[in-house]
């Protein structure tokens, strides 16, 4: 599929929680509008959560893992069904880019302070909108979302699909795609080009649940 060409350079603002506060509070705002039956789920952090990026280089293959995935989806109906009404869905992720582990201390460092630059950009970041849900196969749901994928302060339009299934109390998303590191201003040295891609699979693994009452 073809991505649509947005990007756009920001700064970053965040501090501490407050960006997630400010998110849910806008998506709050949102599902005051929506009808009676809408739900809101967020990403269920008791869970078993996995985020990882994979580097398949030339010399090595690097895998890097977290499980600091935080985030909510307002959902515009009962449930997630094939042919769910998608107007006024949205979806909100944030990852945790200083807790990211590739196994390797020095590369870890190299990897948050110099090209990541996770002291500024402390989150990447998913805001995003359901455009359409599928039947994929049995019990699982082919979601396509469309919005801005936010990585080294530089945001661009994105469409993800994801593959959704229920689960006792809640659904289980798992979400595969790639990006371009110089899509994201994301600088390699030269000596770095034979053990790190250009190219960076991301995939996602992660539960919500309905939000608590108030």
């Amino acid at each position: 599929m073809t991505q649509p060409n947005v990007s756009r350079r920001v700064v970053s603002v965040r501090s501490g929680t407050g960006i997630r506060v400010f998110s849910l509070a806008c998506g709050l705002l949102v599902s005051v509008a929506m009808d009676a039956t809408s739900q809101e789920f967020h990403v269920d952090r008791d869970a078993e959560n996995s985020v990882r990026f994979i580097s398949q280089a030339p010399v090595e293959e690097v895998v890097g893992h977290t499980d600091r995935i935080d985030g909510y989806v307002l959902l515009n109906g009962e449930r997630l069904e094939e042919g769910s009404p998608t107007e006024g869905t949205q979806l909100y992720l944030e990852v945790d880019l200083a807790s990211l582990d590739t196994g390797l201390g020095l590369r870890n460092r190299h990897m948050r302070n110099n090209y990541l630059e996770v002291e500024e950009f402390p989150y990447a970041t998913f805001d995003a909108t359901i455009q359409g849900v599928e039947v994929a196969t049995a019990g699982v749901f082919g979601v396509t979302a469309r919005g801005l994928l936010s990585i080294h302060g530089v945001e661009h339009q994105r469409d993800v699909l994801c593959d959704v299934s229920a689960r006792q109390d809640g659904y289980r998303a798992r979400c595969t795609f790639t990006v371009l590191l110089s899509d994201f201003d994301i600088e390699i040295p030269k000596l770095m080009f034979l053990k790190l891609a250009e190219e960076i699979r991301l995939e996602l693994d992660f539960a919500v649940r309905p939000a608590p009452d108030r």
